[in-house]
C-alpha cells in the first residue's frame, strides 16, 4: 500500500484534526505504517520536533496517534498570526518572515505547492499510508487558485477526499451539498463522500437524510460519529482545556487531599500554546479557568501568564484591564504566579523589542529580575533538565533572550547550572513549554504552590499525563472503528476515489462539467 486520504471539512472546527488523528490511530492498530500531513496550518499552538523544527501541535498530536516521531515533513507550512492581517511564515520548521494575508495569497502560497507536494511524496515513500488534513473548507472559491492544503494537494496527489461536517451546528446536509457543488468537475471527481461528526440521538432518524443526500450527490456517507466531550486535543485555535473534558468527562475529579487548587490563566491576546495547562487540568482536584478581569484573580491559588505571539501587546492588555496591578499586588502578598515563555518575559523588568512589535524599550511588570531582548533568530529547542529535584523536559519557541540577574534558578542541569528561568519568592518564570507534562516535577511544583497558597491540597501520586494522552488518542481510534465504515475507508486509501462520481451543478464559478 502507498495510498492516502484527505480529510476536508465543511467549515473550520468541523472536526478534521480529531478525525485525522482517529484514522491514524485506527490504522496503526491494524498494522499499517501511517503518517499525518497538513500542507499548511494556521495556528498559535505549535511544537518543536527533535530536529528543532516548528510544526503545528495538531500534527504533532496526530503523529503520536500514528505512533511515529513528528517531523517538519508533516506540516511544511505553518502560519502564526501576529494580528488580524499578518502572520509569521514558518517553512519546513523555520521562520522565513512576516507576510500579510494579501501578500501570501497573492503569490507566495501558490509558489509553495511544489514544496508541499515534495514533502508529501517523501512521506509516501516511507509510509504505507498518509492521512492529510485540510484547512477551513475546500469550497473557499476566492482562494481556490492558490490553494495548497485542500483540493490543490488532493488533485496533485490524486487523493480521495472525505468531507467532515459538524451536525451539532445544524445545516449539515446543505453544507455537504454546497461544498461539493461549488467545486469544479475535476475537484468533484475526488470528493468520495462524507462523514458526519458530533451527532446526538438515534442514528436511524438520520439515515433517510443520508440516503437522500446520496441520491442527489451520488456520494455515500462513510460514518456518523457520536458527540463526545473533549475530543479537541491540541486544537489549532479555540480556547479549551482539553483533558478536563476528555479524561474527566467535564466533571471535576475529587481532590486527593482535603482542598482543591484553583488555577487562573490570563487569556492574553494572541495566546500561544495554552495546552501548557492541560497537564494541570488533568490533576484530580485542580480547577483551571481562563480569565480576563482582575477580580477573577482574587480566589486563585495560582495565576498563569501563558505564552503569546505578541508579548508587548499582551503586556499592554494586562495593564489596560487592571490585571497587571492585580499581579503586582499578588506577588507582594506572596501569591504564586507562573509565567511561561511570553508570560515569563512579561514578568521581567524590561523588554527590548525591535523584532516582534518593534516597540523598542518597554517596561515589564518587574516581578522577576530578568531583562529580555528580542533576537531575530528564533530559539527552537527540545531541552531537558531538573527542577525541584525532579527530571523535566520541555520545548522552546521564542525570539526573546532572557538575561537573568538574580533570584533562584528554576530549571537546571545535573550540576546545578541554570538552564532556564528563575524564581523570586512565589513568582516563577520559564521559557519552556510542556514542562508541566513531566509528572514528578508537576507534583512537586503543585505541592509548593499549595504550601504558598495555604491550601491542604495534595497531588495524586499516580496521575501520568502521557498515559492519559494515550487513552485519549485510543478513544479517537475507537470512534472511527466503531462508527465509521472502516472497510470502505481502507478501500479509499488503497484505491482512490470511486470512478464515475457525478458532477453536481453549478460547480466552481465559471467552470463547466
Amino acid at each position: 500500500m502507498s495510498g492516502g486520504l484527505l480529510v476536508a471539512g465543511t467549515t473550520s472546527d468541523a472536526g478534521k484534526s480529531v478525525v485525522t488523528a482517529g484514522i491514524c490511530r485506527w490504522l496503526v492498530r491494524q498494522g499499517v505504517k501511517v503518517a499525518p500531513f497538513k500542507a499548511q496550518n494556521m495556528s498559535l499552538n505549535s511544537f518543536v520536533t527533535r530536529e528543532g523544527a516548528e510544526i503545528g501541535r495538531a500534527q504533532a498530536m496526530q503523529a503520536q496517534a500514528a505512533r511515529v516521531e513528528p517531523s517538519a515533513l508533516m506540516n511544511p507550512v505553518l502560519l502564526k498570526p501576529g494580528g488580524d492581517r499578518s502572520s509569521q511564515v514558518v517553512l519546513m520548521g523555520r521562520p522565513v518572515g512576516e507576510m500579510s494575508a494579501r501578500g501570501y495569497h497573492g503569490g507566495r502560497q501558490e509558489a509553495l505547492l511544489s514544496t508541499v507536494v515534495d514533502c508529501l511524496e517523501r512521506l509516501r515513500g516511507s509510509y504505507d499510508a498518509v492521512i492529510c488534513e485540510g484547512a477551513g473548507s475546500p469550497a473557499e472559491i476566492n482562494l481556490r487558485r492558490t490553494d495548497i492544503v485542500n483540493m490543490g494537494i488532493a488533485r496533485a496527489a490524486r487523493f480521495p477526499v472525505v468531507v467532515v461536517g459538524d451536525i451539532d451546528r445544524g445545516g449539515v446536509f446543505a453544507s455537504f451539498f454546497g461544498t461539493t457543488a461549488l467545486l469544479d468537475a475535476e475537484d468533484q471527481s475526488l470528493i468520495a463522500g462524507y462523514l458526519v461528526n458530533k451527532f446526538r440521538g438515534d442514528v436511524s432518524l438520520l439515515e433517510p437524510g443520508l440516503e437522500m443526500l446520496r441520491g442527489i450527490t451520488g456520494r455515500r456517507t462513510y460514518g456518523v460519529l457520536p458527540f463526545a466531550h473533549g475530543l479537541g486535543i491540541d486544537e489549532e485555535d479555540g480556547l479549551r482545556v482539553s483533558l478536563r473534558g476528555t479524561v474527566r468527562e467535564s466533571v471535576v475529579a475529587p481532590p486527593h487531599g482535603e482542598d482543591v487548587l484553583r488555577v487562573a490563566v490570563c487569556a492574553v491576546p494572541l495566546m500561544s500554546n495554552f495546552t501548557d495547562v492541560d497537564a494541570l487540568a488533568a490533576e484530580p482536584g485542580v480547577v483551571v479557568r481562563f480569565v480576563d478581569r482582575a477580580e477573577e484573580l482574587a480566589d486563585a491559588d495560582l495565576v498563569v501568564v501563558p505564552g503569546t505571539r505578541g508579548t508587548v501587546k499582551a503586556l499592554a492588555w494586562l495593564r489596560e484591564r487592571g490585571l497587571a496591578d492585580a499581579l503586582a499586588r499578588r506577588a507582594a502578598e506572596g501569591g504564586p504566579v507562573l509565567g511561561i515563555c511570553g508570560g515569563f518575559q512579561i514578568l521581567g523588568e524590561h523588554i527590548e523589542d525591535e523584532v516582534e512589535s518593534r516597540a523598542g524599550h518597554v517596561d515589564g511588570l518587574g516581578l522577576l529580575p530578568v531583562r529580555v531582548r528580542f533576537d531575530r533568530e528564533k530559539t527552537l529547542a527540545r531541552p531537558s533538565g531538573e527542577a525541584l529535584g525532579a527530571p523535566v523536559e520541555g520545548y522552546e519557541i521564542h525570539h526573546g533572550v532572557a538575561d537573568v540577574r538574580g533570584g533562584e534558578a528554576f530549571i537546571s542541569d545535573d550540576r546545578g547550572r541554570s538552564l532556564d528561568g528563575c524564581r523570586a519568592g512565589a513568582v516563577w518564570g520559564t521559557h519552556w513549554h510542556g514542562a508541566l507534562e513531566s509528572d514528578e516535577f508537576r507534583r512537586r511544583f503543585l505541592t509548593e504552590i499549595a504550601r504558598a497558597a495555604g491550601r491542604r491540597f495534595a497531588p495524586a501520586p499516580d496521575t501520568a499525563f502521557a498515559t492519559l494522552r494515550e487513552e485519549q488518542l485510543d478513544r479517537l481510534g475507537d470512534l472511527i472503528e466503531e462508527h465509521a465504515d472502516t472497510d470502505a475507508l481502507l478501500r479509499l486509501i488503497e484505491s482512490g476515489a470511486p470512478s464515475g462520481l457525478p458532477f453536481i451543478a453549478p460547480g466552481a464559478p465559471g467552470a463547466r462539467a
